[in-house]
């Protein structure tokens, strides 16, 4: 029984989607089978950022500064909306796996419609918030100029990696994480070498330090729109759903029921990132050597933190993959194999970390008094990155319940009311400076972790009450 079982499971994979598993070892395969591509594509999303920073950081100090800012505010509300856009990965999930696949092109066509109408709200908010914020932060000149500009450049990239967005939810969706990997792994060289271009200048464009890296990022945005489009208009199984033809008339009912599921998604995460982002607005006052040494530390963070971020996407697309074709207990194992899975991750890269943070911080810079704070903060990313490996695949878990509104009052509660509350005591208060808000990111995610945790618990109990009680 066991063999042809395995046998079953082994054909049914080899079609590159999604198929019900009976063992460990199969739920373990097709696991990272879903988790590898999308952990890749992650990575290669983020590098954008990483890029722009390591390459301005060799165009000058204060280049770096400028960036690192920039992308400190961009990036909170720039994830956060992606996040809204997220939404729609568990809704797709559960319809695949209910085998209602007629329903799922009305929600992508949807999706297009209102990511395109957030789009706009960003770009314009963002145009609010900058002007309010100019005065306010009252940096060096060159800084402001590099801040205010790099953000204007990559704001022109925003409506098509917002519409991009939604197909990349389509695909992963269904399974195919690694076309998304595909696709997103094109993108980085071009980015990089769109950055030589702009920041450095050659083959006659002009040398543009900080500024340059947002217009090679928007540029890299359109690209990766039109390899999207690319796949779903041309590979099966995406073109059979016949994505661009047809398209319906705005469904305010439909807006609403997709963004009930989003919009607490991306509160979420922008309840987890901006706090980073007020943290990076606090150290303005020590001086652009500890704003630059801050926000390269949180910049090679954040591409560390995707690898529990890929295992808590991967967990909500198979969480709700599992309980759309109604088995309880293979969600519930799978989102255990996830929990394991990130904390080995997070403990060796915190391994990692602390051997080798001498050579991490030259990545980013050669300046002696940089390079010393730096050195230090990444000790404190170590514990954030343990952190992040026990909090994230709770996250991901939740969201393949579709539970996702109370996980948005715990962010609050751990990010802004105990985190950010914490760190400012122990900066300013008990005299620990930059070091006191680190101390208080740590706190708010490991809270954050506790809560989650208490919180899975009861879900679990009420989604298994429910299915006991319609059997």
């Amino acid at each position: 029984m066991r063999a042809a079982l395995r046998s079953s499971y082994f054909s049914e994979m080899n079609g590159g989607t999604m198929k019900r598993t009976y063992t460990y070892k199969q739920k373990t395969l097709q696991f990272f089978a879903v988790l590898l591509p999308i952990f890749i594509t992650q990575l290669s999303i983020v590098s954008i950022g990483f890029f722009d920073t390591i390459m301005s950081g060799h165009a000058g100090e204060q280049e770096l500064a400028g960036v690192a800012i920039a992308t400190n505010l961009f990036f909170p509300f720039f994830n956060s909306s992606l996040g809204i856009i997220s939404g729609l990965t568990p809704s797709i999930a559960h319809l695949y796996g209910a085998n209602e696949k007629g329903k799922i092109r009305f929600i992508v066509q949807q999706g297009f419609y209102w990511a395109l109408c957030l789009a706009l709200i960003f770009i314009i908010a963002g145009f609010a918030l900058v002007t309010l914020l100019v005065p306010i932060l009252n940096l060096e000149p060159r800084v402001n100029y590099v801040f205010t500009h790099f953000l204007l450049a990559i704001a022109c990239g925003i409506c098509p990696i917002f519409l991009s967005a939604v197909l990349r939810n389509f695909i992963d969706a269904l399974g195919f994480t690694r076309l998304t990997m595909c696709i997103t792994i094109c993108t980085v060289p071009i980015n990089i070498f769109l950055n030589y271009l702009f920041i450095f200048g050659s083959w006659g464009f002009p040398s543009m330090g900080g500024v340059g890296a947002g217009i090679g990022s928007a540029i890299t945005y359109y690209i990766n729109l039109l390899l999207n489009v690319l796949v779903v208009t041309n590979i099966k199984p995406f073109k059979d759903y016949h994505i661009f033809k047809q398209f319906p008339l705005p469904s305010l009912k439909e807006w609403k029921r997709q963004l009930s599921i989003g919009i607490p998604i991306g509160s979420t995460i922008f309840c987890e990132q901006s706090i980073f982002g007020a943290v990076g607005l606090l150290m303005t006052v020590y001086g652009t050597v500890v704003i630059a040494a801050h926000q390269s530390a949180l910049n090679f963070t954040t591409m560390v933190y995707m690898i529990p971020l890929s295992i808590s996407m991967a967990l909500t697309i198979l969480v709700g993959y599992e309980l759309g074709a109604g088995r309880y207990n293979d969600a519930k194992k799978y989102s255990r194999l996830g929990r394991i899975a990130s904390f080995i991750f997070a403990t060796s890269i915190a391994t990692t970390l602390i051997n080798f943070r001498m050579g991490i911080a030259s990545l980013y810079t050669n300046d002696p008094s940089v390079k010393a704070f730096l050195s230090i903060f990444l000790m404190y990313a170590v514990c954030m990155q343990l952190s992040d490996g026990i909090n994230a695949p709770l996250q991901g878990t939740l969201r393949g319940y579709k539970d996702v509104k109370i996980t948005f009052y715990l962010a609050v509660l751990s990010y802004w009311l105990l985190g950010l509350p914490i760190g400012w005591i122990l900066a300013v208060q008990l005299k620990l400076g930059p070091y006191g808000y680190w101390i208080g990111l740590i706190a708010g995610i490991l809270s954050g972790a506790v809560l989650l945790a208490l919180r899975l618990k009861v879900v679990e109990k009420k989604y298994l009450k429910k299915m006991t009680g319609s059997c």
